[in-house]
């Protein structure tokens, strides 16, 4: 990225420039972005950089089981981008469902006057053939009007699909007492991993982490500090526990999913029809397609492998929850939904995040991993 900017193009095009830098790197991002006279395109997931930086927004969706794309653009903040989206959304399903309203009244209403005609016509004497003329000329005006009323409905306000609004409960039955001790961790020494190129190299030391039941703990820090090697550590250490029942979500999903196989294959325990049907209707409730659960997870997007994750730790009942950047993966209008389900799961997280919306809306505690070992923080300015 210096590169670049020390090239002084005309354009800067950045696909998802903040998903690998830690929040010291993202503040000097946005600096530059800001500061930029030339024009900047960029995608990103990060909804605070959005926020902070974009004055046009350009969002592209796939709606109706992704058939359809579909573009805005809107001049103007993320921010008012997403509440005047909102407000639109909220008017088109109140417009619509109102008519719909209006509509099953007036087929009722409609109903009534047929089933009436067509009684007086099976019931007319054949002594007054004037009155069955009159009733078959009163039924052809019926069903014009039964007529009319199936090609206003094809124009009636449609109930808005989003590509966002995704369903699914995390941790349902889990309750987790608030004292029971989940984690007291204590290291003298954090290394990197040995391998046959390098020695191993000191990272911290003096590292000491304890969790209580309830907690929501993320750990931060600079790129290379040794977060993700702490927490494979503890990460071990947790799983073999047998008092609680712990889930690990890695930063790389390949390293837990079976690429080869589909979704339903991978979430299946007993693979009978019954659990089979049901994961189908959770998968669905997130917005995957038919053809998505059936293909190989390897033609998944991030989001989508993420999803399929967290979904597996939902039905393990796990009361312990250890995530690599949790929602590196997830959409501006996905990560709230994500953020809200973690936030009201009641056993406890373990997780590092550079996420400054996850950190600020989830984490009870946040603790800066230094050579000095873990610092605890109020979370401000992260």
């Amino acid at each position: 990225m210096a590169r670049q900017h020390m090239a002084q193009p005309t354009v800067m095009l950045l696909d998802d420039p903040s998903k690998d830098i830690d929040i010291e790197t993202m503040e000097w991002l946005e600096k530059l972005i800001l500061e930029a006279v030339q024009p900047v395109l960029f995608i990103s997931h990060d909804e605070t950089l959005i926020e902070r930086t974009a004055n046009v927004v350009i969002h592209i969706e796939q709606l109706k089981r992704k058939t359809e794309s579909h573009y805005s653009i809107a001049k103007t903040s993320y921010r008012q981008y997403a509440a005047n989206r909102a407000a639109q959304l909220a008017s088109q399903e109140q417009q619509a469902l109102s008519e719909r309203r209006e509509e099953k009244k007036r087929q009722e209403k409609f109903r009534r006057i047929e089933q009436a005609v067509d009684h007086d016509l099976n019931s007319i004497s054949r002594q007054n053939p004037h009155g069955g003329y009159l009733l078959k000329k009163k039924m052809k005006a019926v069903k014009s009007l039964e007529k009319r009323y199936e090609r206003e409905a094809l124009d009636k306000t449609e109930i808005p699909e989003t590509e966002d609004a995704i369903f699914f409960k995390l941790g349902e039955k889990v309750k987790m007492p608030a004292g029971k001790t989940v984690l007291e961790y204590s290291l003298d020494r954090l290394l990197t991993p040995s391998s046959e190129e390098e020695e191993p190299r000191l990272l911290a030391e003096h590292v000491f982490l304890r969790i209580k039941g309830g907690e929501r703990v993320c750990i931060t820090g600079k790129n290379g500090a040794g977060k993700t090697t702490l927490l494979k550590q503890m990460k071990e250490e947790l799983l073999s526990r047998t008092d609680i029942r712990a889930c690990y979500m890695p930063q790389n999903y390949e390293d837990l999913l079976e690429l080869d196989r589909t979704p339903v294959e991978f979430l299946s325990v007993t693979g009978d029809k019954e659990e089979t049907t049901r994961i189908r209707t959770y998968l669905g409730s997130m917005k995957y397609t038919v053809d998505e659960m059936n293909h190989p997870m390897s033609e998944l997007s991030g989001g989508q492998k993420a999803k399929v994750l967290l979904l597996k730790m939902s039905l393990s009942g796990a009361d312990v929850l250890i995530l690599d950047e949790p929602t590196r993966n997830f959409s501006p209008l996905s990560g709230p939904v994500i953020r809200k389900i973690l936030r009201q799961y009641q056993g406890a997280i373990l997780s590092i995040s550079h996420d400054r919306k996850y950190i600020e809306e989830v984490c009870t505690a946040v603790y800066q991993l230094t050579p000095e070992g873990l610092v605890k923080t109020d979370g401000e300015g992260v």
